[in-house]
This record gives C-alpha cells, sequence and structure tokens, in this order.
C-alpha cells in the first residue's frame, strides 16, 4: 500500500477509535437524562393491519414488564456529527452521508419523541404513510444533491460495467436506497444487538470498499460511524441498557443507502445488507401472505420473531446473523474487487 494510503488509513481509523471514546463518553450522560426523564419506549401491541400481538406479548414478557429507555441513536447522532464536522468534512466525499445520516435521524426523532411523551395509546408514533412520505422527501431531495450538483449519471454493475442513466432515474434510484435501507434497518432492530451489530458490519464492508477506491475521507465516516457502533454495542447486548430507538435506526439505514450511492455500489448493497433485506421481506411477505391466504406464512415477523416462536433464544440468534452478515459482507467486498468497483 503507498505510503499516502496508509498515512489515510491511519487517519480513519483514528477517527474511529476517537468516535468510540466519545460515544463511551457521552452514553452514561444519555443515560442519566433518559432514565431521570423516563424515555420509556411504548411496546408494540399491534401488527401492522391493526391486530393483537400475543405471540410478541409471550416472548418478549420480561422486555413488557421491565421499563429502558429508547432513542440511545442521538448519541451516534451527535458523535459522529461532531466527529465528521470538527475532523472529517468534506463536500465532495462527507457531506452527502452525513447529510442522509442526519435526515434519517431527524424522521425517527420525531417517532420516537411522539412515542415517548405522546398521549396517544398503544405504541403512538408517526403514522406509516407520514414517515414514509418524510423519508421520501429526504431521499429525493438528497438524490437531487447527488445527481445534479455532484454531477453522478451512471451505476455501475458488477461483472457488467457501467450503466448510464438520465437524471430523474437517478434520483429515484437515489431516493430508493434511501428509502428501503431505512426501513430495512428500523425493521431489524427488534433484538439485543441485533441492528447495530449488523450495522457495524455492513458500514465496515463500505469502508474498506470507499478507502480502495480512493475516498479516503468517505472510508474514515464509515468507520467513525462503525466506532460509534462499537460502543452502542458494548451497552446494548443482552440484556439491553437501552433501545437505539427510531433516531438511530433511520440515521443508520439513510447513510448506508447513501453510502452504497457515494460508492457506486448500489447493485452491492443486497448483498452486503442481505440479513436487512431478510428482515424487511419477510415482513413484507408476511402482510401480502395475509391479506391474498387469510392466514400468516411465519409465526410472526420479521424473520428474528419468527425464530424467536420456533425456540431459539435471543443470543443465538443475534450471534448467528452476525456471522451470516459478516460472510455477506467479505462476498460482498469481494464481488466489489472482481466486478470493477475497487
Amino acid at each position: 500500500m503507498p505510503h499516502g494510503a496508509t498515512n489515510e488509513l491511519f487517519y480513519a481509523l483514528i477517527l474511529s477509535l476517537g468516535s468510540f471514546l466519545l460515544a463511551m463518553f457521552l452514553t452514561p450522560i444519555y443515560t442519566h437524562f433518559a432514565y431521570k426523564y423516563k424515555f420509556w419506549k411504548k411496546q408494540k401491541e399491534k401488527t401492522a393491519d391493526g391486530k393483537d400481538l400475543p405471540i410478541m406479548r409471550k416472548l418478549h414478557a420480561h422486555k413488557f414488564k421491565r421499563v429502558f429507555p429508547t432513542m440511545a441513536g442521538i448519541v451516534g447522532v451527535i458523535t459522529v456529527t461532531v466527529v465528521t464536522f470538527v475532523c472529517n468534512f468534506d463536500r465532495g466525499q462527507t457531506w452527502l452521508p452525513l447529510a442522509g445520516f442526519l435526515g434519517g435521524a431527524i424522521v425517527g426523532l420525531i417517532d420516537d419523541a411522539i412515542n415517548v411523551f405522546g398521549d396517544g395509546h398503544g405504541a403512538a408514533g408517526l403514522r406509516a404513510p407520514v414517515k414514509f412520505a418524510m423519508i421520501t422527501i429526504v431521499g429525493l431531495v438528497l438524490g437531487w444533491f447527488f445527481a445534479v450538483k455532484l454531477g453522478w449519471s451512471s451505476i455501475h454493475i458488477p461483472f457488467i460495467g457501467e450503466w448510464v442513466i438520465p437524471e430523474f432515474l437517478m434520483i429515484a434510484i437515489f431516493a430508493f436506497a434511501v428509502v428501503a435501507t431505512s426501513n430495512a434497518v428500523n425493521i431489524s432492530d427488534g433484538l439485543d444487538g441485533l441492528a447495530g451489530g449488523l450495522s457495524m458490519i455492513a458500514y465496515g464492508a463500505y469502508a474498506v470498499i470507499a478507502i480502495f477506491q480512493g475516498q479516503a475521507m468517505l472510508g474514515a465516516f464509515c468507520l467513525t460511524v462503525v466506532g460509534w457502533l462499537l460502543s452502542y454495542v458494548w451497552f446494548n447486548v443482552p440484556p439491553a441498557r437501552f433501545m437505539m430507538g427510531d433516531v438511530g435506526s433511520f440515521a443508520l439505514g439513510a447513510g448506508l443507502g447513501v453510502i452504497s450511492m457515494m460508492t457506486n455500489s448500489f447493485f452491492l448493497l443486497p448483498i452486503i445488507g442481505l440479513l436487512f433485506v431478510v428482515e424487511a421481506g419477510s415482513s413484507l411477505l408476511q402482510l401480502t401472505w395475509k391479506k391474498v391466504f387469510k392466514h400468516k406464512l411465519f409465526i410472526s415477523a420479521p424473520i428474528h420473531h419468527h425464530l424467536e416462536a420456533k425456540g431459539w433464544g435471543e443470543a443465538k440468534i443475534v450471534m448467528r446473523f452476525w456471522v451470516i452478515a459478516g460472510i455477506m459482507a467479505l462476498i460482498g467486498i469481494f464481488m466489489a474487487s472482481a466486478g470493477g468497483i475497487i
């Protein structure tokens, strides 16, 4: 590796370590206020089609009984924003992923705030269509900047080559990446440490791709997120001390969608983030199956709850999902290399 590249990698690792240490410092402060002001999340009691969740209540009876705060993603949003603004801000490489990260965080924070502090019944929060519309607007605005201001006009298809597309289609694909990944990470945030670990592996894979592409600052941004997630997982392994909340999961998902476009590896996103696809896909399939066939395909959705109902313990599911995610990340990096992306 050339000397300059070695220095860039070293700097990226320093930012990751700095992010980890800052998050470790901020987490006790968040925890103090979260418990003092009771940032309790209202547990989900209804399905997406309005039916009761007896299986969920049985599987997670211990969580329904004990109270612990949500919105811990605020720590990550502050950490990543501070480290990036102070040490790694660049209009060409880090402005857009940071904007996606913050845009997703704002949508999630509004949803969390309504859930925690609202006076609604059950799982209060933004209505799904409103939340979907808000994250879509974020994706479209950032997609416009990506296509018009940064001038991206093609997407790389591994092993095939560049696919030149018109501006409007580029904006639509960008928005789709942001919306789909935001919702997928949010759906995955259902077991202690699951979404945090899967996101950490995905961001790590994209850090490798970005650095080998010569986008050192973008790679450093990815590792900055990894640094925060290392701190988050430290506190969030079973039994969790708190929950990430939508503020964290939407930030992570939106940022990951932006980074997949910035690294010109949109078509590798379903591979590197395969378990996000499986999680979101299982929920969509469950809803569709129930509408068409009038009965459930899975005992409970998304798939991690189905596995719980089959007798798998939380830690077993999380650890095995992490292993699968690590394997898919390696496959994704290999495909990026062999397919001409790096």
